[in-house]
């Protein structure tokens, strides 16, 4: 080994003896920290893997509920639906039902006041048809008897 004027020594690796005491103290720190780093990186990992899968969990479990409630709401909604649906299809043909209704109302009073016109018409003119016929009668009666004493006159 060759001496050093700092009073060091040259190894046969070409490192200098006396600070390889310090090199390998600060290369063990090194060592013991870049260790608790990954042993804390390693717990780090784990917890948020832990986390992870809790919360994985969770969303599964929150997706069942989902599911669950849809099934729970989606036949009453379908029924709901389908009663609306129904109803303004009830209500659409009641309205049409009722405009119909009202014109014929108005047509049957319209048609009613004609025909009890036509009829009050008709039971004048069988009135004054019975009384011409009841005055054609007596005219022919009258004339009758004339014929009959003229020729009761002209026998005698």
């Amino acid at each position: 080994m060759k001496s050093n004027s700092l009073g060091a020594t040259l190894g046969s690796s070409g490192r200098f003896s006396a600070g390889d005491d310090d090199e390998d103290e600060t290369s063990k720190m090194a060592l013991a920290k870049e260790e608790e780093i990954e042993k804390r990186k390693i717990e780090v990992r784990q917890r948020v893997e832990c986390q992870l899968t809790r919360a994985q969990e969770e969303a599964k479990r929150l997706t069942q509920v989902w599911e669950e409630l849809e099934v729970f709401t989606d036949p009453m909604r379908k029924e709901v639906t389908s009663v609306r649906r129904r109803l303004d299809l009830a209500n659409r043909d009641l309205k049409s039902l009722a405009q119909i209704c009202q014109k014929k109302e108005k047509e049957y009073k319209e048609v009613l006041e004609a025909f009890q016109e036509k009829s009050k018409e008709k039971a004048q003119l069988t009135t004054a048809l019975v009384e011409m016929v009841n005055q054609s009668e007596s005219f022919r009666m009258r004339k009758l008897e004339e014929l009959s004493k003229i020729l009761h006159s002209l026998k005698a």
